[in-house]
């Protein structure tokens, strides 16, 4: 089967000896390579090659003009924005986000030849009577009602100014080529045009087309098949039947091009696969299969990206055996990881605060992998070290004088300054990095960062000039947006041969191509087509009454360029998300629908749903043994000291105890943005200690406890510094902590002095660090369990060790009925750890009889939480004091879990959650 290029190619040959008179005229470039390549592959002898122009060159050349880039359009167009408007003006920030609407709106206005003036006059009115009121115009509406009414004189002055300069929006250009069309007709009288592969054409190709057309040696070609033609609904033919009967040539010559392929018989496969990367992994498969079964077919297949942003996935499914593909599209800049260095260096500056940069930010821009290339290498630690020193020195905002205190890298002056730059500081700026990261990617020879770096380097250069011609880019917001614009456009280009390996391309890219196996991928409502997309400030009425084109057209553009790629195919792949979101578009496209409900068709379609491989994950327990190396931990932790906060950690997960109390792998060093719960509770317990140190040895009093509260405010500051480093306290949740300690504490001597009226209270010690060696049968090394107790004080003669918690403790923790709950059952952990604080209190001085109990700062109307035993659960018969026989109980216990952690066969288990 012959392409449908290969087929034109042929019939001109057989009308011409030579094509080097002929002026090929096509949708696209890339359309053009495969044309060339065909002619030079039919041709027998020595010739010239003929002229081959896209659409666009073709419209420029008779045009005379050139065209802007979109930045120049925007920035020219903010300036006829400036002269134009009286009122209150928008900054460029601002103009530049329903400014790309106004030039969309301008470009199509042009392109088909509408009468402007008229235009915005109808839709100056339509707006003046969506606001109409019987009462009086308010200064805003008037001012909305004057913005509308200048729109023409806008356009007028916008398309005036870039014409002086010779260039033009593409409408503005299509528009020009219109009016100086006799110009290139006088010029090319010699030369024959031919028109290849269109379909829906504005009027102002129309225009040029049909002009040239009325010359008898010129001619046009259809890329369509009578089936779509002859169907009088069918979209696939919605423009070309519209030509057909509104286009005067066609009353005295036929239409050229038309194929009858789409009957052949063909193998359709439409699959749903579960979200983008899904998507790419089953296109990965399919070329695999490909591949293996005929490689020769790769070079026969297409490869059609419905969303052009699956282009890096599907980049990295492809087969590593597949050594040969050719990319139409190009690499998005964006994507490139340079573009999220200058993103970032933008942000650094546009949201400093005054008290500097906020942790998080800078402690990101410096985890930037070109952050760590553009440091020397042997300055790279420096870099980290930067980072650790923020989180340690709990810095949550990071001033210059910091950074110079903890760094001496000269790298770093070209990353912050004290100043705001201005929009032309902070380019250069940018250049500087370029050029050192250009250095360094020359050192390691990393090619695709200097095509990156190059790519940026240029882009940035683009910006200044503007920001050099144009004053109003004055702030880095406004510089922000012109980058981004920028960037959203620029691509990174493949090169390779375009005749050659897989074809990778958009479906715009595949006009006039044929393939013998075609891939098509997001097949879903929203992106095939697009949907009823409605960028303009145009009403879809005013667009049907005038004949510019709406949502409707674009559907049936988009079923033309499907149903093409169908026309010659063989094999067919089409390809849908079924598990559609708003970013990913919605269901299954309406085309695939109208295929299935195709009775030509439905003998060739097969249709399946697949998902990726899902293996069930069984969760396991993660189980250590104990080696001779960790038995060498253990032994070392148990000389050292148990903690009752250890074993609790054993109790509640063995693996916990593992990691952190003989790995020693504590958590994650972060700033402190907000007072944690254990710095809270440090603030509570150094406070406390200062307050109570001069009532050690003696009775707590009504005058001396009065006297401290006037300390509580400079002693709970002092340690929140102390503690807290340099957190600041002064504003927000932290001040709002700093109020709850004070509260907490003065709660809690109020507390202790309404208690003193009926009861005598003795100080004995404070902080008390105790440790006792425990005799535990079958283990051979030294066994020590240590602790620290918050108070030691003696009530009407009754001993008790007080601990104090700033969480939430009930009577029920702190109550025990089954021993072996001591050591098995977390919830029972602070029985167990007042337990542990008697046990040691007692190695240092036996005692006959003493109370623990527990003052919880979020409980403190419940008072002391004494230790208790019960027979059992619900009774309110309670023993409080911990007697010898007490301790005898819980030393069972406590020898049973230290035998259990230090025996070698006893692997450390993890519990079930």
């Amino acid at each position: 089967m012959q392409s449908f290029l290969e087929e034109v190619v042929f019939e001109l040959s057989q009308e011409y000896d030579s094509l080097e008179d002929v002026i090929f005229v096509l949708p696209s470039k890339r359309a053009g390579t495969f044309l060339r390549n065909i002619i030079a592959a039919n041709t027998t002898q020595t010739s010239f090659a003929p002229i081959i122009y896209s659409i666009e060159e073709f419209v420029e050349i008779i045009s005379g003009l050139t065209y802007a880039s979109n930045t120049q359009q925007l920035f020219q167009l903010y300036a006829a924005y400036l002269q134009n408007t009286t009122t209150e003006k928008d900054n460029f920030f601002t103009f530049s986000k329903w400014g790309q609407t106004l030039l969309q709106d301008f470009n199509e206005i042009d392109r088909y030849l509408i009468d402007a003036k008229k235009l915005f006059s109808n839709l100056a009115d339509i707006q003046e009577i969506n606001h109409w009121s019987q009462g009086e115009i308010t200064p805003m509406i008037q001012k909305y009602i004057t913005f509308w009414n200048n729109l023409y004189q806008l356009y007028f002055d916008f398309n005036t100014t870039l014409l002086d300069q010779g260039l033009g929006h593409q409408g503005l250009v299509y528009r020009h080529a219109c009016e100086e069309l006799e110009n290139y007709l006088a010029k090319t009288e010699n030369k024959t045009h031919a028109f290849i592969g269109f379909n829906a054409l504005n009027t102002a190709e129309t225009h040029i087309i049909q002009t040239l057309l009325k010359a008898e040696k010129n001619t046009i070609y259809w890329d369509i098949d009578s089936c779509f033609l002859n169907d009088p609904i069918h979209d696939a033919g919605f423009f070309i039947r519209k030509h057909l009967n509104t286009w005067s040539y066609f009353k005295k010559t036929d239409l050229k091009g038309i194929s009858t392929n789409y009957n052949t018989k063909k193998d359709i496969q439409i699959t749903g696969v579960p979200k983008n990367i899904s998507q790419a992994k089953y296109v990965g498969s399919l070329l695999q299969k490909i591949n293996i079964e005929s490689p020769e077919d790769l070079k026969k297949t297409a490869l059609i990206l419905g969303e052009e942003g699956l282009l890096n996935p599907i980049l990295n499914s492809i087969p590593k055996e597949i050594d040969a593909v050719n990319i139409t599209m190009g690499y998005p800049l964006n994507k490139a990881p340079v573009a999220s260095l200058f993103i970032d260096f933008f942000e650094l500056y546009l949201y400093r605060d005054p008290r500097g940069w906020f942790h998080q930010n800078i402690v990101s821009f410096l985890s930037h992998p070109y952050i760590t290339t553009l440091l020397r290498p042997e300055e790279s630690k420096n870099n980290q070290s930067l980072a650790t020193h923020i989180k340690r020195k709990n810095w949550t905002y990071i001033t210059i004088p910091k950074i110079q205190s903890i760094s001496t890298n000269t790298k770093l002056d070209l990353l912050f300054f004290e100043h705001q730059p201005s929009p032309k500081q902070f380019i250069t700026y940018c250049l500087e990095i370029i050029s050192e990261l250009k250095l360094r990617f020359l050192e390691t020879q990393n090619n695709l960062g200097l095509e990156y770096l190059y790519q940026f380097h240029t882009l940035f250069n683009q910006i200044l000039e503007l920001v050099q011609k144009y004053s109003f880019i004055n702030d880095l917001k406004s510089l922000q947006s012109i980058f981004e614009e920028l960037l959203s456009s620029e691509t990174v280009d493949f090169q390779g041969d375009p005749l050659e390996g897989l074809q990778i391309m958009g479906m715009l890219e595949s006009r006039n191509l044929d393939f013998e196996t075609v891939i098509i991928t997001s097949v879903n409502e929203g992106i095939l087509p697009s949907g009823k997309s409605n960028n303009s400030f145009i009403p879809f009425d005013l667009k049907t009454a005038l004949g510019l084109p709406t949502y409707k057209e674009k559907d049936a553009v988009y079923t033309y360029h499907f149903y093409r790629l169908l026309q010659r195919a063989k094999t067919i792949h089409i390809i849908y998300n079924t598990e559609p979101d708003v970013l990913e578009g919605r269901e299954k496209s309406r085309l695939i629908a109208q295929l299935q409900t195709d009775s030509l068709r439905i003998p060739d379609i097969k249709e399946k749903v697949i998902s990726p491989a899902v293996q069930p994950i069984v969760q396991k327990l993660e189980c250590i043994q104990k080696d001779n190396g960790l038995m060498a931990l253990i032994k070392n932790h148990a000389q050292k000291g148990f903690s009752p906060t250890s074993l609790c950690n054993y109790i509640r997960n063995p693996i916990d105890f593992y990691k952190r109390n003989l790995l020693g792998i504590e958590d994650i060093l972060e700033v402190e943005e907000t007072v944690a719960a254990n710095t809270f509770g440090t603030i509570v317990h150094d406070t406390l200690e200062d307050l109570y140190t001069p009532f050690v040895g003696d009775y707590l009093s009504k005058e001396g406890l009065t006297k401290v509260k006037s300390k509580i405010q400079p002693l709970v500051k002092k340690h929140f510094i102390k503690t807290y480093m340099n957190g600041n306290i002064d504003h927000g949740k932290n001040l709002i902590a700093k109020h709850v300690i004070e509260r907490y504490i003065e709660s809690f001597i109020n507390q202790e002095i309404e208690e003193i009226k009926n009861h005598k209270i003795k100080i004995i010690s404070l902080e008390d660090k105790l440790n006792v060696t425990l005799d535990v049968p079958g283990i051979d090394f030294e066994v020590i369990l240590k602790g620290k107790l918050d108070r030691i004080d003696e009530k009407d003669g009754v001993l008790r060790i007080i601990d104090y918690k700033t969480g939430k403790v009930e009577s029920k923790n702190v109550e025990i009925v089954d021993w072996e709950e001591v050591t098995t059952n977390y919830d029972r952990s602070k029985a167990f750890q007042l337990l542990c604080y008697a046990f040691m209190f007692n190695g240092k001085k036996t005692v006959t009889s003493i109370e623990t109990g527990i003052i919880s700062f979020k409980n403190l109307k419940a008072g002391l939480l004494r230790f208790a035993t019960k027979e059992k659960k619900g009774s309110r018969k309670k023993d409080y004091p911990i007697t010898q026989e007490t301790l005898s109980l819980f030393y069972d216990e406590l020898k049973t879990l230290i035998q259990e952690i230090c025996n070698s066969e006893i692997p450390f288990t993890e519990k079930e959650v």
